[in-house]
């Protein structure tokens, strides 16, 4: 496994490997690895025969006043986690690397980076579609893979691949969840273990919603309470806390006036430090 820092040498890797008919399967991260990146990881080295897996914490798609300076940074257990999973290439570039001043360009998917967390989050987007849109022009991958935990994302970058012609196909990948139910995340490390606790009813309420679904409701606005119901019956989560409650299209993701086809339900819920996201697919 080779770990490299440099754009132009990870260039020159990867046109190498491209020369001589490789196909390139990869994982962008922001590092703190868990098993859900190992899922992603897997699935490429099943697909794929040239592995990549990007490790850079991007200070564009962090707000003011969001945890970019805290964000766990774990390079050698990373490091370790991928060679035992098989990984091939590792880039890890300084921010300097990628950002290099004067920097002005960014990339923007309009419409589908203004529900849901880019209500909470401006910018957020914007930062996730530019390092994403930079990574695939380095590491020109044929297949990238995302997982659909942060469902948001995997519509944004799919669409972003569609609108500009590039040669990557964008792979979704089940959310990996832990033996309760909680969506794994590198953020639920800042979890106290009270906090951990009640971080499970997120998956609770949306198991609920998908329940009324399949018994025949179809009005958002109850599923929703129904939602807010189950979130509100522990000891920390209160209404503040709780960002948003959505059921959108799965393309789309604009809101269901009424639940009569294919959905996403996903949440936003801030307990302690972490803002927890997670979304479950239902079908009628």
């Amino acid at each position: 496994m080779k770990v490299i820092r440099k754009a132009k040498q990870m260039q020159r890797e990867m046109k190498n490997l491209k020369c001589q008919g490789k196909k390139i399967g990869f994982i962008p991260t922001m590092g703190a690895l868990h098993e859900g990146h190992l899922s992603l990881i897997r699935k490429a080295r099943l697909e794929t025969e040239i592995v990549v897996v990007s490790i850079f914490v991007n200070p564009t798609q962090f707000g003011k006043g969001e945890d970019y300076k805290e964000y766990p940074r774990e390079f050698k257990s990373d490091k370790k986690k991928c060679e035992m999973a098989g990984v091939d290439y590792i880039f890890y570039p300084e921010v300097e690397e990628m950002y290099p001043k004067p920097y002005y360009t960014y990339v923007e998917v309009e419409k589908l980076q203004e529900p849901l967390c880019g209500k909470f989050r401006p910018g957020h987007f914007r930062g996730v579609a530019t390092i994403v849109i930079k990574l695939f022009n380095i590491v020109m991958p044929d297949i990238a893979y995302f997982g659909f935990k942060d469902y948001q994302q995997y519509v944004i970058i799919k669409q972003m691949v569609k609108d500009l012609n590039i040669p990557v196909k964008i792979k979704g990948v089940p959310i990996v969840r832990e033996k309760d139910g909680l969506a794994m995340s590198s953020r639920n490390k800042y979890l106290t273990p009270e906090e951990r606790k009640e971080a499970t009813l997120l998956y609770k309420s949306l198991l609920k919603a998908r329940e009324l679904i399949k018994k025949g409701e179809r009005n958002p606005s109850r599923i929703k309470n129904e939602i807010k119901k189950i979130l509100l019956s522990g000891k920390i989560i209160n209404s503040e806390k709780i960002d948003y409650i959505s059921i959108v299209d799965p393309v789309t993701l604009e809101e269901l006036k009424k639940v009569d086809r294919e959905c996403i339900i996903a949440l936003a819920v801030r307990i302690g430090k972490a803002r927890l996201i997670d979304n479950i697919r239902v079908k009628c």
